[in-house]
């Protein structure tokens, strides 16, 4: 279980930038996984502040992402992973913009929306904005793979 923010303002979307899998820069939404006992309302609010240094308030739950897939596991048996992504609306109450000292993000920067198709980015930032965009009544787009 997940959660994460979709914060955009002035036609600036919030995005905080990860090193990706072989190194290479991907952003992705603020936002992680939930600890044990966590509610996801404050599982976003604490992961957006400790990516981006911002403090927001949660407006709204756009949707629901879920996501299944097999990854290569000990002596050659698939790992069943099944991943529920919370997505919500956020607004910005306080907080300066900063990067994550020691996280699993290097870099939190406003995107122009109309830049977000050229970034290097996961699937999780198109999904969240569709939502963001269209706000289906019942909460989920259809996406490819999931």
């Amino acid at each position: 279980m997940a959660a994460y923010a979709v914060v955009v303002r002035d036609g600036q979307f919030l995005l905080a930038r990860s090193p990706g899998p072989g190194g290479v820069p991907e952003w992705v939404l603020p936002g992680g996984g939930m600890e044990h006992g966590e509610d996801p309302h404050d599982t976003v609010r604490r992961e957006v502040e400790e990516e981006t240094g911002y403090l927001v308030e949660v407006t709204g739950l756009l949707g629901v992402h879920s996501l299944r897939r097999t990854f290569p596991g000990r002596l050659g048996r698939g790992v069943d992973h099944h991943g529920l992504r919370l997505v919500y609306e956020g607004r910005i109450t306080g907080g300066e913009l900063r990067d994550e000292i020691g996280g699993t993000t290097e870099l939190a920067a406003w995107q122009p929306l109309d830049a977000v198709p050229g970034l290097v980015r996961v699937p999780l930032v198109d999904i969240a904005l569709r939502l963001w965009r269209e706000r289906p009544a019942d909460g989920r787009v259809e996406t490819a793979g999931g």
